[in-house]
């Protein structure tokens, strides 16, 4: 990395802690448009699943990009954190947009311009990152305690994110209405365990590559899903009226 990119790489990580403060307060205040929460007044729209899918493949391309660009093709532990993350994304791109089959759902551009700025950005932050710093991690990270539990964060966000989804899925075919009271796993306790799972995924991911660019996504991640799921949350008790009552919003028992 030249002297020109290291401070280029330093200043944006600093903006990226910044910006994630002022999105997390921002959403407290204003719910993003899109999902349930779409509305009108956030300029042109399109149809949902292709907006899904071209918001996150830069997820899936950037960082592939960039690890390559400083490391190579030649094989060393770090591929496994590229795989995790690919498992990821690939899921989010390519498969969970087609689960959804909401036919005639819009979705502001805006969001999705939004999303493709912030999938580049975070794709070229840890991608650059692990093509450059490979060497540091040998074989014996994958016994390391920090890669251990990271890891073991990172796929049990991954099955609560999945079942969480796959609950939502079943009760739109069977009750036949767009949303109903979800039941089941994690929504015993709170309204959005698909996003407590989420950001236990990234979590995962910054302490198994214990580097400030995976502490920035996990920030970024709790920037954005924490204050959608208490909007989710309020949604949800305005809504059904029999909503119960000992639910939280994303963190069982907490918050």
């Amino acid at each position: 990395m030249s002297v020109l990119e290291t401070h280029f790489y330093e200043v944006l990580t600093g903006v990226g802690f910044v910006v994630a403060a002022l999105v997390f307060v921002t959403l407290f205040l204003v719910s993003a448009p899109y999902g349930r929460h779409t509305r009108r007044g956030w300029g042109p729209t399109v149809n949902e699943t292709p907006g899904w899918v071209l918001m996150e493949l830069p997820a899936v391309i950037t960082i592939a990009v960039c690890f390559v660009w400083g490391h190579g093709l030649a094989w060393s532990p770090v591929w496994i954190f590229l795989i995790l993350w690919e498992i990821h994304y690939v899921h989010r791109t390519f498969i969970f947009p087609f689960r959804l089959r909401r036919p005639g759902r819009k979705t502001p551009i805006l969001i999705v311009l939004f999303a493709i700025l912030f999938n580049v950005f975070n794709g070229y932050m840890n991608g650059r990152y692990l093509g450059l710093h490979a060497g540091e991690y040998t074989l014996d990270w994958f016994t390391d305690p920090r890669f251990v539990a990271g890891a073991g964060l990172f796929f049990s966000g991954m099955a609560i994110n999945l079942h969480a989804d796959q609950v939502l899925f079943k009760l739109r075919q069977n009750g036949g209405a767009e949303y109903g009271i979800p039941q089941g796993g994690l929504y015993r306790w709170i309204s959005c365990p698909n996003y407590f799972g989420e950001l236990l995924e990234w979590m995962g991911w910054a302490l198994a590559t214990w580097c400030l660019p995976g502490l920035l996504f996990a920030v970024w991640t709790a920037a954005n899903l924490v204050p959608r799921a208490i909007t989710h949350h309020r949604w949800y008790r305005e809504r059904f009226a029999e909503y119960p009552a000992e639910r939280k919003a994303i963190v069982p028992f907490v918050w």
